[in-house]
């Protein structure tokens, strides 16, 4: 783990085009700005544990192939 310091207002730039700024540094937390590319997700820790969470339950259900086809067609018949 790379460990910097900043100053209120100093930024870092990584992989030349993601920016993380510091905005204020207050009692126990520090507020960040973040500028990136649009396709580049940026998720606070916790959001993206709970999604990783939720694709290895999703990962491990059941699915009956029949029901599944049946929600995709509309009238709920095989064609």
């Amino acid at each position: 783990m790379l460990i910097l310091s900043r100053k209120e207002e100093e930024s870092i730039i990584i992989n030349g085009n993601i920016e993380v700024k510091v905005l204020e540094i207050g009692e126990g937390k520090v507020r960040l700005g973040i500028k990136a590319p649009k396709d580049v997700d940026i998720f606070r820790e916790e959001i993206y544990k709970s999604i990783q969470e939720a694709n290895i339950q999703a990962a491990k259900a059941k699915v009956d192939i029949k029901e599944m086809g049946k929600l995709f067609n509309k009238n709920g018949k095989n064609e």
